[in-house]
């Protein structure tokens, strides 16, 4: 079966779903990963020169992490970040729909559209578009994942909140997902930062104890056609 995640930026993609990559890859599913945004250039204080050490290593990072949680290819985009919605709509779904119809994947992983993040909603509007159900799409099913420091902190009522639906057993495949997030060490912060290596563990405990397993990621089901 081939998989799609699409993400924003790079380590969303391990935040959101690492560990429910890894299951797939271990099952012998095919995964692709796919990028946007290239992650670096909304940071103030960054002089241009060492913005592209940052970006060129952050983008040696995600490579390395996909690697790890199994992924077939990993691609980025480099949209800007944390401006997304200063491009063309119409240019970030097509670029989603190349890969769709490229890879042709069953399952896709993206954005709850509730997140804080500016880049997340357009992401998952976009993916939205991209995937819609014409004859001959290949994608059954999209599922959208929490991202720490970001679904979270949206205000209550400002948007949808992210009540999950579907939840993956990730026992197994925990410690793999922590160890792809420390080749994003420089995205990572101390404890209590909800972006922590703590708090993803602590995260995915609650989720696997909510639905009565040692560890889960959980996800709102967007859509689903039974084959």
């Amino acid at each position: 079966m081939n998989v799609l995640i699409i993400a924003s930026h790079p380590d969303d993609e391990v935040l959101g779903c690492g560990a429910t990559i890894a299951r797939h890859a271990a099952r012998g599913d095919v995964v692709h990963t796919l990028i946007l945004a290239e992650g670096v250039t909304s940071r103030v204080g960054v002089a241009d020169a060492a913005q592209q050490r940052r970006l060129a290593a952050l983008h040696k990072a995600a490579g390395r992490a996909n690697a790890c949680l199994g992924v077939k290819k990993v691609e980025l985009l480099g949209f800007p970040d944390n401006r997304m919605d200063s491009v063309d709509r119409l240019d970030v779904t097509q670029a989603i729909e190349a890969r769709v119809a490229k890879f042709r994947p069953r399952v896709v992983y993206t954005h709850h559209p509730g997140d804080l993040n500016i880049d997340h909603q357009i992401t998952h509007e976009a993916v939205a578009a991209a995937c819609r159900p014409l004859p001959g799409q290949t994608v059954e099913k999209v599922l959208c994942f929490e991202v720490p420091s970001s679904t979270e902190w949206r205000f209550a009522g400002s948007g949808p909140a992210f009540a999950p639906n579907w939840f993956v057993d990730v026992s197994a495949h925990l410690d793999t997902k922590l160890a792809a997030l420390r080749e994003y060490k420089a995205e990572m912060r101390a404890w209590p930062h909800p972006r922590s290596y703590k708090a993803v563990t602590h995260l995915a405990r609650w989720r696997g104890a909510s639905v009565g397993v040692e560890a889960a990621e959980a996800f709102v089901l967007a859509r689903m056609v039974e084959a």
